[in-house]
């Protein structure tokens, strides 16, 4: 794992980057929780590598604790697309995104910002917030996956349904799955108030499986 710089409308944005085992794969776009590029997010980085991706994070922060705004995002997922598909190490024009809570919410905006992400996977996605209104359409022949905490169902799980609806209407797959017993931020190993081995070990294969399938 290194770090990384990307340009991102003539900004140099901080990131980090890791190869797998072999030099090469096909890119992942790791984007953080609320908390930044914490340990833990470094980690989930450092495994997907160990799977055979090329991984980067970029600090949607800046080095700093700061508020989001959803157009910088979306610019830092597109730059970050671009810059991962001209790396000699990246075997794929293609490239999948994962992200956590509210990176899982910018997980599923993240296809509606580049033609070069064609797949996302969501965890227990924060949702939303007042700027959020993706372009669904986007969407077409593009898939999503998202791991629902069902402690969240309360607050989001009308607005996941909405979401699923339009990208299927868009030509998109969608696929939601739903584990026992599961809590917000389930796998997060870093939090073992919330932390659930068994959910989090069924959520992290199926990542992968779909990862494989649709970016490489």
């Amino acid at each position: 794992m290194r770090n990384a710089t990307i340009d991102i409308r003539g900004e140099a944005v901080p990131g980090i980057l890791c190869l797998p085992p072999s030099g090469a794969g096909p890119a992942v776009i790791v984007i953080q929780e609320w908390w930044g590029l914490v340990p833990h997010i470094q980690q989930v980085v450092q495994r997907l590598a160990d799977e055979g991706f090329v991984v980067l994070a970029v600090d949607h922060y800046r080095g700093a604790m700061i508020g989001l705004d959803i157009e910088s995002v979306g610019a830092d997922l597109a730059a970050a697309a671009e810059w991962l598909v001209q790396r000699e190490e990246v075997t794929s024009d293609e490239v999948g995104v994962i992200g956590f809570c509210m990176g899982g919410g910018l997980a599923l905006l993240a296809p509606t910002v580049s033609d070069a992400i064609t797949c996302t996977v969501a965890f227990y996605p924060a949702m939303p917030w007042p700027q959020y209104a993706p372009d669904w359409s986007r969407y077409t022949g593009k898939a999503a996956i998202v791991h629902k905490a069902l402690s969240d169902e309360a607050s989001s799980g009308s607005a996941i349904g909405e979401y699923a609806d339009a990208i299927i209407t868009a030509g998109g797959s969608i696929e939601m799955f739903e584990y026992p017993d599961s809590v917000h931020a389930f796998f997060n190993d870093a939090r073992p108030e919330v932390f659930q081995a068994d959910n989090a070990k069924l959520a992290w294969d199926r990542t992968v499986a779909f990862l494989r399938a649709c970016s490489g």
